[in-house]
């Protein structure tokens, strides 16, 4: 089976200048959830839309689920769910009118009863966007992107600014989303948002950030923060030109915390 996600020697350059993605070798295999860690800057975000097909790469190659962005385009869209860190969405729309709608741009979306259940927001389907919570409307914000029924779903500071119940809520879906078969690519902007939570329990975190003498090799793969499945204590380890795998580097340090 091919990986779910996979680049390599991915480059991107402005005005043959500034170089904001510089080598990166990635593979994310079908059913992890993988987090990108980094300050603003970093590269992040340039690296999610060139993964989610917004942005064309200077050089290198993208292959989602084994099919290129450029031969595959339609096809790879509907295997996608993204929700942005700020996800605009109409105040004037109920909740429910919002999922519908974008159940309407895919050609098997999930149901919207079934959306609003798993999101916890049935109670919430007929009020107005404009009158949700902040973790409220966080929650429509992945509805939008699981109503989709995707096989990867992309998710960009999914916690940012929510309180601790919320934030737990949203793990527990991104949790049983991985569970059903599902990737999940998270990106923050430092470990800061996820230590002490329930992503550190079943994730794998690569710092596109890392100071310079920790840096591999051509820019490529930094720092890796690996976090079994059983949600033990993270280790850290440099990892030269290979995807990060905690239990690889468990093995590596002989098992040290």
């Amino acid at each position: 089976m091919p990986a779910a996600i996979q680049c390599r020697d991915l480059r991107k350059t402005y005005d043959g200048k500034l170089e904001a993605v510089r080598g990166l070798n990635l593979e994310i295999q079908a059913g992890e959830c993988f987090g990108l860690l980094g300050p603003n800057g970093a590269g992040k975000t340039t690296t999610i839309e060139i993964l989610e097909g917004l942005l064309a790469p200077t050089s290198g190659e993208v292959t989602i689920l084994g099919k290129s962005w450029r031969n595959h385009e339609r096809e790879m869209r509907e295997w996608l769910g993204i929700s942005l860190q700020e996800t605009r969405l109409s105040e004037k729309l109920t909740v429910r009118e919002t999922i519908e709608l974008f159940a309407s741009f895919y050609r098997e979306p999930r149901s919207s009863a079934e959306v609003l259940a798993q999101l916890e927001l049935t109670e919430k389907a007929d009020s107005w966007v404009g009158k949700l919570s902040g973790g409220q409307r966080q929650r429509l914000a992945v509805a939008t992107a699981l109503v989709c029924n995707p096989k990867i779903l992309f998710l960009d500071e999914p916690t940012t600014g929510l309180d601790p119940q919320s934030r737990r809520q949203l793990w527990d879906i991104i949790r049983q989303f991985q569970r059903d078969g599902g990737t999940v690519l998270l990106m923050h902007a430092g470990a800061q948002h996820l230590t002490g939570g329930q992503a550190a329990a079943y994730a794998t975190y690569l710092d596109l950030g890392a100071p310079e003498e920790q840096r591999v090799a051509r820019g490529e793969l930094e720092i890796a923060v690996g976090v079994a499945a059983r949600g033990e204590t993270p280790v850290t380890c440099p990892r030269r030109g290979v995807r990060p795998n905690a239990n690889q580097y468990r093995r590596a340090t002989g098992g040290r915390r």
